[in-house]
């Protein structure tokens, strides 16, 4: 199973070309899978409903299944969140997993950046990055793509990876 990270500041254009780049490597017959950080307290379920009851009550995990979906939710009560390998542990194999954000983590990244969110660059201080996806050319020591060049950046990330 194969890793690689799309990073970058809010508003960089992460979640659009994570987007992308799954549909890109599926019609390349490729099993994508994602993982996702969030930095705020996120809940995938709706109060009130049978399975939130159940997390309410106390239940440490809950896992919900229907005939399109299972999800399965693991609450931490208190303990420190997992790492992202023990996370990477818990996918079904699959070709590539795309991972958005986890910015300090050692795998391989592409970095977004759009000039007009006026953050600076991750990438001139981390090596882990190993190329750039813009709205504008960058004086850089890597490669960049066109933010919006989703096959040339799959292209890359295909060859890094072996895909």
């Amino acid at each position: 199973m194969q890793v690689y990270g799309v990073t970058g500041w809010k508003n960089a254009g992460k979640t659009g070309l994570m987007e992308r780049l799954v549909a890109e490597f599926t019609s390349r017959g490729k099993r994508v899978s994602t993982l996702k950080h969030a930095h705020h307290k996120v809940d995938v379920d709706q109060p009130g409903r049978d399975s939130y009851r159940h997390r309410e009550a106390g239940a440490h995990q809950v896992l919900l299944a229907s005939e399109n979906r299972w999800a399965l939710m693991t609450e931490l009560r208190g303990e420190q969140e997992p790492s992202l390998s023990d996370l990477l542990a818990q996918l079904a194999p699959v070709d590539l997993v795309l991972i958005e954000g986890y910015k300090r983590e050692p795998h391989p990244k592409i970095e977004a950046w759009r000039s007009d969110a006026d953050n600076p660059l991750i990438a001139p201080d981390d090596p882990t990055i190993r190329a750039v996806a813009t709205d504008t050319p960058l004086d850089l020591d890597r490669p960049q793509f066109d933010l919006d060049d989703t096959v040339a950046i799959a292209d890359f990330i295909a060859k890094e990876t072996g895909l």
